[in-house]
């Protein structure tokens, strides 16, 4: 596992962390664990209940909805914030495509981060809405 002055710069290079301060990022890195994935490896279940929140720091993901794959994330992506937003069931499964390494975040964690960082939330929710408008092209503004 990486170290700790590791972590810190993977947080600094993630794009929703950008506007951070070195202080906010030491923050964030005490919120957040880094933790290394094998490829294969489920780390969402479509339809399940959600806990985690999940930030490609190293390596790639696959989305899949109904077996189907809907989307690939790198480096600075992530997944996992719907559940956590809404309290309802994952929408899509994840998948690890190559070995890979992802800041994790607990339910607990995540919603912390959103109250101190709006700018992170903002940015959260435009991801959000280009997601809503990628999976539904007819919906009205």
């Amino acid at each position: 596992m990486p170290g700790t002055d590791v972590k810190l710069d993977l947080i600094r290079n993630v794009p929703i962390f950008a506007t951070c301060n070195r202080r906010d990022i030491k923050q964030i890195g005490a919120l957040a664990e880094l933790v290394e994935l094998p490829a294969g490896q489920v780390i969402v279940r479509q339809g399940a209940t959600g806990h985690e929140f999940f930030v490609v720091a190293e390596g790639a993901l696959r989305v899949e909805r109904d077996g189907r794959v809907i989307n690939r994330l790198g480096p600075g992506e992530f997944a996992g914030e719907i559940a956590l937003i809404d309290g309802g069931p994952r929408t899509a499964s994840v998948v690890v495509d190559v070995p890979s390494t992802v800041l994790l975040m607990g339910h607990r964690e995540f919603h912390s981060l959103l109250e101190r960082y709006p700018s992170i939330q903002l940015k959260i929710l435009q991801v959000l809405a280009k997601r809503v408008r990628a999976t539904n092209p007819e919906s009205i503004d």
